[in-house]
């Protein structure tokens, strides 16, 4: 295996395909970070991370202090759940989920009390005195996840020095969907602790090599992180060409590195591990004073909002309440997105709740949204030359229309990222990656049925072996009842012949 050398970069890789959105980042970009007011009820969700969702751990009618354990973590790939602010549960049921389904989710109702007073939190004198697993361990009692929008549990990846030849930790402050701007504040305004926590997750992962990756329109930032680090040779920060999608990690650790992830593969694969810089934050939080995760900065933009902002929201909040708080709409939104336009979820109202992976609240009118009417393929290929994983989306979109799994999964389904940049070039107006989420979907569906048809199927020999051993533990009682039966009859009748031969004696 090939692995990169820390040395200073002095050139970029290019990456293949990638698209040129217009970014729409003025609307927010010069609008510092501002805390939402308390809301009156927070809906939290028990389900805001990749894996198994958190088992609660209070009941109706308890009352918490902000911080205090609301639900535990399941197993390994999981994160447990914490009261955003101090006060009653008034419910702990089901909710509409943060999705674009809107079906229900296990979900704790909490009722502030305006106090937002902490439980006593216990951070270390020295995070860097500390064993690294003790910090994954620290970062997993903190429910901190991947905050650029894959909530991925954190402590997992700060773990995988026991797995993989580490060298370096990649930032990934690339932020290159349209109209989020949340990161480019944080890194502008908490440059230095956010330098602080990426030391502490490299420390935690055994790398000296740092590289942060900012794409060149957060001029800012750039000089913000670059300021903050002054101090650390070790870590560099490099400006990225604006180019969708390279805030995929795989193509981010491409471009800087040179170094390309293996098929279905993870960077850990060539040493390298990326984290985001909220999640870094986050980190620092978690270790310098103790707290675990309970809010996050969002932002809050599109043509149909009022006064588009950066805002500190407190998990689980309504989106109703962000969106008040920014004067509401404009005029009614085509279409309401949690995250960025291109990867975003579309969500089904304004009642859900925000969640730690929702770095954007978008409402978009009929000008930003394209609605065209979808035409046949005229097999022109832009998405071919779009994509950048090297795919024929056009011919994984004709197989997954006909149903045809097993040709999509050859042709590099599970490759797929799923960034739309196929769709946006389409001149069809082709919804590819729908397609596309449709073929994991039923893929997933079909495992599933799979999984449950194997079990079944262990289950049933399971208990036909159970039979059968009680069957012959049923045989064998049976014979050994017979041969102590035998045997005390033979004992019988030899003690009544002693007896008769004593007495004829």
């Amino acid at each position: 295996m090939t692995f990169f050398a820390p040395q200073k970069i002095s050139k970029l890789f290019r990456i293949r395909g990638g698209v040129h959105p217009h970014d729409c980042k003025t609307l927010s970009a010069d609008k510092a970070i501002e805390d939402l007011p308390m809301p009156s009820l927070l809906h939290i969700p028990l389900q805001q991370h990749i894996g198994a969702a958190a088992k609660p751990a209070v009941k109706r009618g308890d009352h918490v202090l902000k911080g205090h354990t609301l639900a535990n973590s399941q197993g390994m790939i999981s994160a447990p759940i914490h009261a955003p602010t101090s006060g009653r549960v008034v419910g702990v049921g089901h909710y509409p989920a943060h999705h674009a389904s809107g079906l229900s989710v296990h979900t704790i109702t909490l009722q502030p009390d305006g106090k937002d007073e902490w439980i006593a939190l216990h951070p270390p004198a020295d995070p860097f005195a500390l064993e690294p697993a003790e910090i994954a361990t620290r970062v997993a009692a903190a429910g901190i996840v991947g905050m650029g929008g894959a909530t991925f549990p954190s402590a997992v990846k700060l773990n995988l020095r026991n797995r993989y030849q580490l060298h370096t930790l990649v930032i990934n402050g690339a932020e290159c969907e349209p109209y989020l701007t949340c990161d480019d504040r944080l890194m502008r305004e908490y440059s230095a602790h956010t330098i602080d926590g990426i030391r502490i997750m490299a420390y935690a992962l055994g790398v000296e090599n740092i590289i942060i990756g900012i794409e060149n329109n957060k001029p800012e930032a750039q000089a913000a992180m670059r300021e903050a680090a002054t101090a650390f040779p070790n870590i560099q920060v490099v400006g990225l060409p604006m180019r969708y999608p390279m805030g995929s990690e795989k193509h981010l650790v491409q471009t800087l590195t040179g170094l390309e992830t293996p098929a279905r593969g993870l960077t850990a694969d060539i040493g390298i591990v990326v984290h985001n810089p909220a999640t870094a934050l986050a980190v620092r939080d978690a270790l310098r004073e103790g707290k675990p995760l309970v809010s996050r900065v969002m932002t809050v933009s599109g043509g149909a909002i009022q006064q588009p902002r950066n805002l500190r929201v407190l998990l689980g909040t309504k989106v109703q309440d962000v969106i008040d708080y920014c004067q509401g709409f404009r005029e009614e939104p085509t279409r309401l997105i949690s995250g960025g336009p291109m990867m975003g979820n579309v969500l089904p109202d304004t009642r859900v709740p925000t969640v730690k992976g929702c770095n954007g609240i978008l409402a978009l009118t009929a000008k930003e949204v394209s609605e065209n009417q979808e035409s046949p393929c005229i097999r022109c290929a832009s998405c071919v030359q779009a994509c950048p994983c090297g795919l024929l989306p056009l011919e994984m979109a004709a197989n997954a229309r006909a149903g045809n799994l097993d040709a999509v999964t050859k042709l590099g389904l599970m490759d797929c990222i799923a960034c739309g940049s196929c769709s946006y070039v389409c001149p069809a107006h082709i919804p590819l990656v729908q397609y596309f989420n449709y073929a994991k979907g039923e893929l997933a569906s079909r495992q599933r049925a799979k999984h449950k048809q194997d079990e079944t199927k262990r289950l049933i020999e399971q208990r036909n072996e159970r039979m059968a051993a009680q069957e012959r533990a049923k045989k064998e009682m049976m014979e050994r009842r017979k041969r102590e039966a035998a045997a005390k009859k033979a004992a019988a009748a030899a003690a009544a012949a002693k007896t008769a031969q004593e007495a004829s004696a």
